[in-house]
């Protein structure tokens, strides 16, 4: 199982960082999890396209998580030879939020019609599927667990547990620890966990930003909970604020005093396999 991390960044603009995006390449089954900023382009990079993706899946409906799926949407329709169903997971309102995107697009698939009679006689073919912590399912050769978080107020959100051939991965998404997710996390091969500095941001005086102190979890609190889950390797992304060069040692070092195992952090398409 590969896991790749197409986009490290958060709703803070980076030239180097695209959005919140992670690939799970799993035998012959390729995942996407969450659609941030730039995620199409960084695909691209990473050797695939959304035409070849099993499943999309959806950790929460935050923007910076669904920046992109329009052009996920998009590109895997304009691609298609035939119609092809996009597969959709996410937690419920994602209906909502999938058909206010294709109203959004309604013009540009009018004029697509309209120009390749011929050639293109369907509209986009997604299909979602709304999950609840609890739930399991099949992608491919994968199968899926979802399980709980805490991102409130942002209700409701959820992990993913991919596994395959006797190999884990869980997504965290955003998020603080809590006993759901530790359960999910327990033995997994790879924990992938958004983290931010709570040091570095207590540092800006203004109250919208520090506000988001007490929803993600800190580089520390995600050492933690890979620690007490028995994870093997802790993959850490949507960095806030943003890694510098130079600092990688840094925050790996803070994840280290907590987490016996091997950490994982770096730019736009950092690719590890479990």
């Amino acid at each position: 199982m590969d896991i790749t991390l197409l986009g490290t960044g958060s709703p803070m603009p980076d030239p180097k960082r695209g959005g919140p995006a992670t690939l799970v390449k799993a035998g012959n089954t390729t995942i996407l999890v969450d659609a941030g900023r730039a995620v199409v382009m960084r695909l691209t990079a990473a050797g695939t396209l959304p035409i070849f993706l099993n499943a999309v899946l959806i950790t929460h409906l935050h923007s910076d998580h669904l920046t992109d799926l329009n052009d996920v949407i998009t590109t895997h329709y304009i691609m298609s030879q035939s119609e092809t169903p996009l597969h959709i997971y996410g937690p419920p309102r994602t209906q909502e939020v999938v058909d206010a995107t294709l109203a959004a697009l309604a013009p540009d698939i009018s004029y697509r019609l309209a120009h390749h009679p011929d050639t293109l006689t369907w509209q986009p073919n997604v299909v979602v599927t709304e999950v609840q912590p609890g739930m399991s399912f099949s992608v491919g050769e994968a199968k899926i667990l979802v399980g709980k978080t805490n991102h409130a107020p942002v209700e409701p959100t959820v992990s993913f547990r991919i596994e395959h051939e006797g190999t884990s991965v869980v997504l965290g998404g955003d998020g603080i620890p809590c006993e759901a997710l530790d359960e999910i996390c327990k033995g997994a091969d790879g924990y992938v966990q958004t983290v931010l500095r709570a040091d570095l941001v207590s540092l800006v005086k203004n109250k919208r930003f520090l506000d988001i102190l007490d929803y993600h979890s800190t580089v520390e609190q995600a050492a933690q909970t890979a620690q007490r889950a028995g994870v093997k390797k802790l993959i850490l992304t949507h960095y806030v604020p943003s890694i510098q060069p130079g600092q990688e040692e840094e925050w790996r070092a803070l994840a280290a005093a907590h987490f016996s195992g091997e950490i994982i952090l770096g730019d736009d398409l950092t690719t590890t396999s479990l």
